[in-house]
This record gives C-alpha cells, structure tokens and sequence, in this order.
C-alpha cells in the first residue's frame, strides 16, 4: 500500500484543524525520512524503524514536548492502517517517546491581568479623509471587544478556539453560563464570571454593531476591526498589543486553573470545566499551585 496520508487525514473527523496540520507534518516528515532509509510502505516499517526515528529526532534536538507529539502522531497513523484493514500488525503500539519537558504552564499574576484589562486600545493614526468621530467609535469598539475577550479567557477557562467558535445564542447572561464547543465537538456548559457577563453585554450593544460588517453573521459573538469572525491569531494580536510582556492566550487558560485550585476547588471540578478528558492531564495545575505556594513561602516566611 501507499502511505495515504490523505486518507487518514480525511478519517480524523473529530480532529481540530490545528491537530490535523500537526499530523500532516509530523506524518510527512517521518515519511521523507523512512525514503530517505529505503522503505517505501509503512509494511516495511517495524517497531526498530520508528525508534530509530526517535532517536533521530532527539539528536536534532527536538524538544521533549515535540518528541511525544511526533510518538503519538505515529501510534495514531498506524493504529488507524490496522482497523482499516491496510496493515496486519501495528508496529507503534508500544512505542513511547519522553514526556513533555516539565515546564510549568505560566501564570498571569493579578497585576499583569490588571494591565491585560485596563490597558487603553492601542493608538492608530487616522486615514486621510476619515471621519475621527467613527475614528473614535471604532476605537471604542475595540476596547469593548478586547475587554470581553480577556474576561472570557480568564473567567470560564476557554480555549482560544472555543472563544472564537462562540455564537451569541451560545450565551446565556442572564443565568451566567456558556455551552463551549471543545475539542472533538463535544459540548460543556461553562460558568461566566460577573465581570465577564458586563463586558459580554456592553460589547454586544455598544461595540459589535460598530465593527460587524453588514454582510457578518449576525450571530457570531466577536468580530475582528474587518468585521470578519474573529480568529485566534486576532486574539494574540490583542494580547500581545495589551501586555507589556509576550502573553499567549493559553496563559489565561492556565490561570484560570491554577485560582481555582488556589482557591480550594477540587481536581475533578476543575477537569469539568476545562474539558479535559483525562484527569491527568489537569493534575500539571496542582503542580503549579504546589509552585506558587512554594514561591509565597521563601518569599514571606523568616525562616524559609
């Protein structure tokens, strides 16, 4: 058989767009290399094969994070061949690579969100031949949106993508709550902070039908200054002209978790609201919260 690195990208229905890039590459890289070696047919691929890509890797270097990408990539490739009738055995199932690099997830101290929340939207020069009144109303907009959008983040734990996929019958204000769309499609009920639901409100009425365009879909929540649905690459444009420092939008993510554990929520609530399917996953937060506690501790007590 071919490598049909196309079928099994149109097998991954579930997949977000950013994880069927990540296979595309990963798949593609592995294939030119295994060229590269001789083989032709994933038939001539076994266990030793896939290691020894591995280590080519590592000798690169690759980050360990990557590394374990590229390992799943192959188990998922492989595994897919077999239940498809196109290879009799998989030659990844036991294959493991190192785990991610054990970099804590960054945080956002309360002042850095501060500075994320009240920065004034950045300045922009005026076209020749605009009118500074929409100028300024534009301008406004924006704030609004960008408010929103940070509260959103911080407030109820949002991927960037969940964000930006949100439709205004997704919202319920009134009860403080939001059904987000995560990743393999399924749905969760989300909860929205107060200052969240203000921010939502005030965009809808006073910034949105500033900035949508008259051909937007009415429904979708947050448009960028073009009036298009926005993306997650607007969204970083926001931050990154907001913050001081570089802040990407899963920062936020991340301290969303890292408070609430802080704060005495339990394990298992917190795996709810971000979407994780597995526990595991969510438990890197209390080693974060662990982090922190062990910073306040040498940075207050006399005797640490």
């Amino acid at each position: 058989m071919p490598w049909e690195l196309d079928s099994f990208r149109a097998a991954l229905t579930a997949c977000a767009p950013a994880t069927l890039e990540a296979y595309q590459r990963d798949l593609t890289d592995f294939v030119g290399w295994a060229r590269d070696q001789g083989i032709e047919e994933p038939s001539a691929v076994d266990r030793r094969t896939l290691r020894a890509y591995l280590v080519h890797l590592a000798d690169r270097p690759v980050a360990p994070r990557t590394l374990a990408r590229r390992a799943s990539s192959l188990r998922r490739y492989f595994g897919w061949a077999v239940r498809t009738g196109r290879l009799a055995s998989d030659p990844s199932i036991t294959l493991r690579a190192p785990r991610g690099g054990g970099r804590l997830p960054k945080v956002l101290h309360e002042e850095q969100l501060a500075t994320l929340l009240q920065a004034p939207p950045p300045r922009r020069e005026a076209a020749p031949g605009t009118d500074p009144d929409v100028e300024e109303a534009k301008a406004r907009a924006r704030q609004l949106r960008d408010v929103a959008v940070i509260e959103l983040l911080y407030g109820s734990g949002l991927r960037v993508a969940e964000l930006c996929g949100l439709r205004r019958p997704d919202l319920d204000l009134d009860r403080g709550r939001a059904t987000v769309l995560g990743k393999g499609s399924k749905e969760r009920l989300v909860p929205v902070s107060e200052p969240a639901v203000e921010a939502l409100r005030a965009w809808w009425a006073e910034g949105r039908p500033v900035l949508a365009a008259s051909s937007s879909d009415g429904s979708v929540l947050f448009v960028n200054a073009r009036g298009k649905p926005l993306t997650p690459r607007d969204v970083r444009r926001i931050l990154d002209a907001r913050s001081p420092v570089p802040t990407h939008p899963h920062a936020l993510r991340h301290t969303f978790a890292t408070h609430l554990l802080d704060g005495g929520a339990d394990l298992r609530t917190v795996q709810e609201l971000l979407g994780h399917e597995d526990l595991a996953t969510t438990q890197i937060y209390t080693h974060v919260s662990r982090e922190r506690m062990r910073h306040v501790f040498e940075e207050t007590h006399p005797r640490a």
